[in-house]
């Protein structure tokens, strides 16, 4: 058995605003390049106004449906009790824009991190999945994700 290695990167990606960017793989080719072929995959996004997740990569419906659902949880204009009844507050961090307070909340919801074995220096994915990063502002941005790869 072949002692345990580790190996660290950092991904730059431009986001063309709301939305998913398929990052499979982007980190495939990291996975492959550090030359480790059996372990695990620590993905982390370094921002807090936009998340991970594994999905659906053959019906883009899905993702759409994914998008609508989220925006109507957590609408940019604030939000009213759960119960439906009361007043509309709105969000008070505004700093960067009407969509800044609702792209954290939508962060908060979601995964800033995931956790994925790899085997044969390829993630280990189901047939119709592939790893997004969800971008939830409405402008594009320069982000920015650490791989942590642990393996042998």
């Amino acid at each position: 058995m072949a002692p345990l290695r580790q190996s660290l990167h950092r991904l730059s990606l431009r986001t063309s605003g709301a939305g998913f960017t398929d990052i499979t793989t982007a980190l495939n080719r990291e996975i492959a390049a550090s030359g480790l072929d059996t372990g695990v995959a620590v993905v982390a996004c370094l921002h807090t106004s936009a998340s991970l997740t594994v999905n659906e990569n053959a019906d883009p419906r899905v993702l759409a449906d994914l998008a609508a659902y989220v925006q109507a949880l957590v609408p940019e204009e604030g939000v009213r009790p759960l119960s439906g009844r009361g007043d509309l507050r709105r969000w008070v961090h505004d700093d960067e824009g009407p969509d800044d307070m609702p792209a954290h909340v939508r962060t908060a919801l979601t995964c800033s991190s995931l956790i994925q074995s790899f085997q044969g220096g390829r993630l280990l994915l189901g047939t119709w999945q592939a790893i997004y990063l969800w971008e939830h502002r409405r402008v594009g941005s320069n982000r920015q994700l650490s791989l942590h790869l642990i393996g042998e």
